[in-house]
């Protein structure tokens, strides 16, 4: 294979370097990671993105991990290699410029730009440590060499893009997919037909998070994939194994995603519903992504599934509180759903809430008070139960958004906890 950067010739590997070079270097590693990122968006426009996206995602991890490597391979000399996940990343980064439909030379450019801005910290770092010339020299070819692998790895997945079919492409299969969603009917079999697609006993959808960058060539080539709509989503053939979820990881680095229920090919529009009702959930902090599975998740979507029907579940069940203030609503709405979601002693309750378990027999007086014969109804107990549930549910999100600045804009801009659902 033609070399693909220029420099120097490769280094002797016959002569290893020092490993406490790797002790000195380790330190330096997240701060570079960071200056070689900026250094990359300002000097070449086509990076020049937002980091949060899914190219600035794998522009940043990449470059920590090609640098973490390249640490590994000095702190252990010997015959080298570079490992599984970084060329996997470099040959990721290949088939992202044959997608975007550019030409080698703006990563080959990011790469002399990575190793230049590397090259310029050691130089700051090696007179604190004594490093003698012809160390440094064996240094600068051996970091060099190993950019230049990376570089051939790159080149190796911009061809493999550039000369494999994309399949998820075709419009047969977007058709395919939009006739199992829409409910398949006599057109199922032609449209599978004229996609070169078996249809499988099951499958399972996948709604993926908006604006997503989609790696083709990492998918399945059973995969169904519509990808460049508002709200992206893929169809899996059969169930939702460690294999496929490795294959996500690969073909939507950095995105979050929710894997829908395995059905029968006539519930694919159900299978998506909840996948999209979860990740919805994902995007507002109420269930942890990167990939969620409805599966782990049923009775938390169906307590979430139509809030204002829960909020006036919440009016009839809770509207006993009224009179009181919102912290002593909350008070004894968090020691009510503790016990009954837990059915422990005042001692299991008070470990729980972390309070003494002289308060929660306080608590839970009041509450016989004001519940009355509610609590000894079976109906009426399940109902209260749901509520504050859901009531927990959604506090937790809230605090989430609250935690990170905000997953994303809601208009629902009320306290969290149990005041949550109840009508003031």
């Amino acid at each position: 294979m033609p070399r693909t950067l220029d420099h120097a010739a490769p280094a002797e590997r016959s002569v290893p370097l020092p490993p406490r070079l790797a002790r000195i270097m380790r330190p330096e590693l997240p701060s570079l990671a960071e200056e070689i990122v900026a250094e990359i968006r300002r000097a070449i426009p086509e990076y020049a993105r937002p980091l949060d996206g899914p190219y600035g995602h794998v522009l940043r991890r990449s470059v920590e991990h090609q640098l973490a490597a390249f640490v590994d391979r000095v702190a252990a000399p010997g015959p080298a290699e570079v490992s599984d996940d970084c060329a996997g990343t470099a040959r990721m980064l290949g088939q992202y410029e044959a997608h975007e439909g550019r030409s080698m030379d703006a990563l080959q450019a990011a790469y002399r730009v990575g190793g230049q801005a590397a090259w310029r910290r050691v130089m700051r770092v090696a007179p604190r440590h004594d490093i003698s010339a012809a160390v440094m020299s064996r240094l600068a070819d051996a970091l060099f060499v190993y950019l230049d692998e990376l570089a051939a790895l790159s080149l190796d997945g911009y061809r493999q893009a550039r000369a494999r079919p994309i399949p998820a492409l075709d419009e047969r299969r977007r058709r395919l997919l939009r006739v199992l969603l829409d409910g398949p009917g006599t057109e199922l079999a032609e449209a599978a037909e004229a996609a070169e697609w078996q249809v499988p006993a099951a499958v399972t959808l996948i709604a993926v998070e908006p604006e997503a960058r989609c790696v083709w060539t990492s998918l399945d080539e059973d995969v169904l994939a519509d990808v460049e709509c508002a709200a992206p989503h893929l169809l899996v053939p059969g169930p939702f194994s460690p294999e496929r979820r490795a294959m996500l990881e690969k073909a939507l680095p950095g995105r979050r995603v929710a894997v829908g229920l395995t059905l029968p090919p006539g519930q694919a529009a159900d299978s998506l519903r909840w996948a999209r009702r979860a990740l919805g959930l994902v995007l507002d902090g109420v269930l942890d992504g990167p990939v969620a599975l409805c599966e782990d998740h049923l009775v938390t979507l169906w307590l979430l599934s139509d809030p204002a029907l829960v909020e006036q579940l919440a009016r009839r069940r809770l509207a006993v509180l009224d009179g009181m203030t919102p912290g002593q609503q909350d008070r004894l709405t968090e020691t009510l759903r503790t016990w009954l979601v837990t059915r422990g002693t005042a001692a299991e309750i008070a470990a729980l809430l972390h309070i003494h378990p002289q308060t929660v027999r306080y608590r839970m007086r009041k509450i016989e008070q004001i519940f009355g014969d509610e609590l000894a109804d079976p109906e009426a107990r399940f109902g209260i139960e749901v509520v504050l549930r859901a009531a927990h549910l959604r506090a937790r999100g809230a605090e989430v958004r609250a935690r990170t600045g905000g997953l994303r804009a809601r208009r629902d801009t009320r306290r969290p906890h149990s005041s949550v659902m109840i009508p003031r």
